[in-house]
This record gives C-alpha cells, sequence and structure tokens, in this order.
C-alpha cells in the first residue's frame, strides 16, 4: 500500500546561480557537491544519496524535425523527507506537467510526497525518449531511401549529423538505466516499496529506447558506409569516363598530327620549287613537274603507311 504523506513543499529553480541557490541549500541542508553539479549542469543522469537527501538527474530530449536536431535539457532534483528542490536547465514541460498532476483532487502522485514526483518526472522523461526516437525513424527511413535511390548526392553530411545527434540521446538515455534499476529493486531510502513497480515500467521503456538507439546507430553507420561506397563507384565510373574522353581527345590530335605532317610534306616541297630561283635543279627537266609529283606522292604514301601502321591512322 501506498504510504500517505503529511504533504511537502517544492521549490523550483529555473537555470540559478550559486548565490540564488545557496540559501535555500544552508536551510535545507542540501549536499554542496550536489548543489554544484545542479547549478553547473552538463551532468549524466544519476541517483545520488547524501543522509536523507536522495539527488537525482534526469534528461529530458525533444527531436526538432524540421532541423533534425536533438535538444536536451536537464533536470535535477533534492527530495528530501518533506521537501522537494527542482532545478531546470533548459526548455522541457516535464515539471510543469508533473505539478499540475500533482495538483488535482486526489492525484495518485501526493501519496508517495516527493518520491512520487520522481517517478513520473522520470516516466514523462522515457515517454518523451519514445516520441524522439519515432521521429528520429522517420529521418532514418528517409535518408535510407535517399541514398540507395538517388545516385548523385552525397548525403555523407546529413547521416553524419543524425549519428551525432544519436550519440547526443545516448547520453542522455543510457546512464538513467542504472538509477532507474536501483529504484525499481526497492532498496532506495526515501522512496516508498510501493513504487517499485511503476519505476521497473519505466526501467523497462529505457531498456527499450536504448536498445533502439543502438539499432539506429548501427543502421545509420551501415547506410553511410553503403553511401561512401556509392560515391566511390561512381567516382570510379566518372574518372573511367574522364579516361575514355582524354583517351579519345589524345586518338584525335594523333589522327590531326599525322594528317598534319602528310600535308606538310607536299607544301613544303611546293613551296621549296615556288621560289622562282633561275638556278634550281630539275628546273628545266622535261619531266621535271611529274617527278615532283611523284615525289610527293611517295613521301605521303610512306608517311601514310608509318601513321598506319603505328595506330595514328
Amino acid at each position: 500500500m501506498a504510504s500517505q504523506t503529511e504533504g511537502f513543499v517544492w521549490i523550483g529553480l529555473q537555470q540559478p546561480t550559486d548565490e540564488d541557490i545557496a540559501t535555500l541549500a544552508e536551510e535545507l541542508s542540501l549536499p554542496p557537491l550536489a548543489v554544484e553539479d545542479a547549478v553547473v549542469a552538463h551532468q549524466r543522469p544519476k541517483l545520488e544519496q547524501y543522509g536523507d537527501v536522495l539527488f537525482a538527474v534526469l534528461k529530458p530530449v525533444r527531436y526538432v524535425n524540421h532541423d533534425e536536431v536533438l535538444e536536451t535539457a536537464e533536470l535535477a532534483l533534492f527530495l528530501g523527507p518533506h521537501f522537494l528542490v527542482t532545478v531546470r536547465h533548459g526548455e522541457s514541460g516535464v515539471l510543469s506537467q508533473v505539478r499540475s498532476e500533482l495538483n488535482q483532487p486526489d492525484g495518485p502522485l501526493a501519496a508517495y510526497g516527493p518520491a512520487g514526483v520522481l517517478y513520473r518526472a522520470a516516466d514523462l522523461v522515457v515517454d518523451g525518449y519514445e516520441e524522439a526516437l519515432e521521429r528520429i525513424n522517420v529521418d532514418v527511413d528517409d535518408i535510407e531511401a535517399q541514398v540507395f535511390g538517388d545516385r548523385d548526392t552525397d548525403h555523407g553530411e546529413r547521416i553524419y549529423k543524425l549519428k551525432r545527434e544519436i550519440a547526443e540521446f545516448r547520453r542522455a538515455a543510457v546512464p538513467l538505466n542504472a538509477p532507474l534499476q536501483r529504484l525499481a529493486g526497492g532498496t532506495v531510502p526515501g522512496v516508498d516499496e510501493a513504487l517499485s513497480e511503476n519505476f521497473r515500467d519505466v526501467h523497462d521503456h529505457v531498456l527499450r529506447t536504448i536498445d533502439a538507439i543502438e539499432a539506429h546507430d548501427r543502421l545509420l553507420s551501415d547506410i553511410l558506409q553503403a553511401d561512401l561506397s556509392r560515391l566511390s563507384v561512381r567516382q570510379s565510373e566518372l574518372a573511367l569516363k574522364q579516361n575514355e574522353v582524354t583517351a579519345r581527345q589524345n586518338e584525335d590530335m594523333r589522327k590531326i598530327s599525322a594528317w598534319a605532317a602528310i600535308g606538310l610534306a607536299p607544301t613544303a616541297i611546293a613551296g621549296l620549287y615556288g621560289m622562282n630561283f633561275d638556278n634550281m635543279p630539275e628546273l628545266r627537266w622535261e619531266y621535271g613537274y611529274f617527278g615532283v609529283l611523284a615525289v610527293i606522292a611517295a613521301v605521303c604514301v610512306t608517311l601514310y603507311v608509318l601513321f598506319r601502321r603505328n595506330g595514328w591512322l
């Protein structure tokens, strides 16, 4: 059965400074190390016991589809016998929803005191994980379809960006496994054993979330490898086509050079005999014209045969 409480005080702070929390920490005897963690933020999800004060850190997430960015907030909770202090960094509606449910007449959370708030906050955080996973799954499917459907686009940057968000997601979800396992075991001081079943359900959900995160990460790695292989094949095809173009250009240049060389011979001979000197060999020979033509023909034929044999023509 749930234990009835006489009520408790809930003090909520948003991104407090050392000065903001100093008086409160002294009044409620909050552990200094935990207070420092709560103020500095950027902590991993955890659960620590300091005497009769329980300190917990949760990291809600929200996935923004159009930007493909995972926004992470941070909640620090100090649970005492008759008080609850929460510190929030970033945007999250988890605590607002818990407070709204707590204020409902005959609400089930009130019977468990601050531990009930911890349970419901953890439950909502993990629900947010599952919602983010559904949205990430849509983008992963979209990337996979594009990689295997569009050969001319490099998707590496988008895949890497999503893998980075998955890594951020892992840092929020994976460390939460151990605290929830302790809470599900019913051995944490200050937490009603009747909540163990509730925490076990949340723990099961976070385990499924972790498995899904790892599966998405492996799938993205495979997609990235496939994208790189596809681009490599595409580049090889382009290089082959470029080589073929270069080879054709070289072949055309050889042909042009060969025909230019063949045309150069009669041009040179004709130019030589067109200089109109009186004293030139064979100038007044009866068969000089035909002799020059024969020499030109012989030179051209010889060059043609040589170029043809060497593959230039």
